[in-house]
């Protein structure tokens, strides 16, 4: 069945980008990766995410984190939009942006990693790509996805704020609360056992009492 799952390895698959032809896992390296998908080029909503992707596009680097759009239209055309996006961001209208663009006009990838959206159809009745974002660790496997439709726009920041929780939580024995910002305290596994915890966590463990007794929300301040 087309489609990725939590845990899945990407598809080193080959596609041509505003960037010149990539071979996905030699584009990845050993960085973290995002793979964004838009219904079609010279629409509203897809230029201010892809405005927005660019303007954050330095903070995802500071984290290692390569970004690469896919749109079902041609190279020409992506080229030409990016200066409509640039535009819109009040910048230079230029062909260049800080990420590729993938052409996936026959739609194979967008099948292939289940992108299409059965409720959002082109003028021939051929379904669009969805709003789907993709976070890769530097594994090559699939760490996050979120799937939004047509008519919704992503919250890039919010995209930001997960990266920031996935990286973190890939190499500290911690998970994030609700609405956690970086800088927020966080909360031990519960598979760790309280001694084993304290040893890991030297500015120490707060457990905050409930009426069942059981003591597990255990907060600690986020590790360096």
């Amino acid at each position: 069945m087309p489609g990725l799952l939590l845990g899945d390895e990407a598809p080193n698959f080959e596609a041509d980008t505003t960037q010149g032809r990539i071979r996905f896992h030699d584009f990845l390296g050993d960085s973290w990766g995002i793979l964004f998908s838009h219904p079609r080029d010279f629409t509203p909503v897809c230029t201010t995410e892809l405005g927005q992707a660019a303007k954050l596009a330095p903070e995802f680097s500071k984290r290692n984190v390569k970004m690469i759009a896919l749109s079902i239209d041609s190279v020409e055309d992506h080229l030409s939009w990016s200066k409509d996006i640039n535009a819109y961001n009040g910048d230079q209208p230029e062909e260049k942006l800080p990420f590729p663009i993938i052409a996936d006009a026959k739609r194979e990838l967008a099948v292939q990693l289940g992108m299409l959206d059965p409720d959002e159809l082109d003028k021939d009745g051929i379904p669009l790509t969805a709003r789907v974002v993709f976070v890769f660790g530097p594994d090559k496997k699939l760490k996050l996805s979120i799937l939004y439709p047509a008519t919704t726009g992503r919250n890039f920041d919010e995209i930001l704020r997960v990266v920031d929780s996935l990286q973190l939580t890939a190499y500290k024995k911690v998970a994030t609360p609700v609405n956690w910002k970086p800088g927020d305290s966080v909360m031990v596994i519960p598979s760790l056992p309280d001694d084993e915890a304290k040893k890991l966590f030297p500015k120490g463990i707060f457990t905050k009492d409930l009426p069942s007794g059981k003591k597990y929300l255990r907060y600690t301040p986020q590790p360096e």
